[in-house]
């Protein structure tokens, strides 16, 4: 069974990326690059990464994979939505540039996402508003975050909205904070 699940990483006041949309912040955190002592957190979110059958994300955080994680060819194999407004620049790889306005369209946008992730997990990547409005209209399932040990004082926030959730699971992993928590549906 498709479940909606957003994973990523926040600071402790929760952001998960800095006033100047970066994350240097967070692969400064002891753990944080695989490889390193208590890098478990990271191996857990690559192994997750590679079981999703689909992934959606927005503009910005697109952007910040284009300039940091090498780009071209897009880094995931699963199809990859990018909610968006402008004109971005596209790279090989099963890239859909769409836009999500409305719930209704927001609505027809998961169902396909559904529908190709074939019954692997929809991985939402970021940001914070597109894990709220889908926690809004009940269709985000779970939240996984793994809360490194730093304050940033602003920027892009970890939810973009009013969620209530229910937590599953806590532990320490390196310096990370990781929790799983249910969205309670509304």
């Amino acid at each position: 069974m498709t479940r909606t699940v957003y994973e990523t990483a926040t600071s402790l006041d929760g952001f998960i990326a800095d006033p100047d949309n970066s994350l240097d912040w967070l692969f400064a955190v002891e753990g944080a690059q695989p490889g390193e002592e208590g890098s478990e957190a990271i191996d857990s979110t690559e192994a997750f990464i590679r079981s999703a059958g689909a992934i959606v994300l927005g503009a910005t955080t697109y952007e910040w994979i284009l300039a940091h994680e090498g780009g071209d060819p897009w880094p995931y194999e699963a199809a990859t939505w990018v909610l968006t407004h402008r004109d971005l620049p596209r790279v090989k790889g099963d890239l859909r540039f769409a836009r999500a306005d409305t719930d209704e369209e927001l609505r027809a946008l998961h169902a396909e996402m559904v529908r190709v992730a074939d019954g692997r997990n929809i991985w939402v990547v970021g940001g914070g508003r597109i894990a709220a409005d889908l926690a809004r209209l009940g269709l985000l399932d779970e939240v996984r975050v793994s809360i490194a040990p730093i304050s940033l004082g602003g920027g892009a926030p970890l939810l973009d909205g009013r969620v209530e959730l229910r937590p599953l699971e806590a532990e320490l992993v390196g310096a990370f904070a990781c929790l799983r928590y249910e969205v309670v549906k509304p």
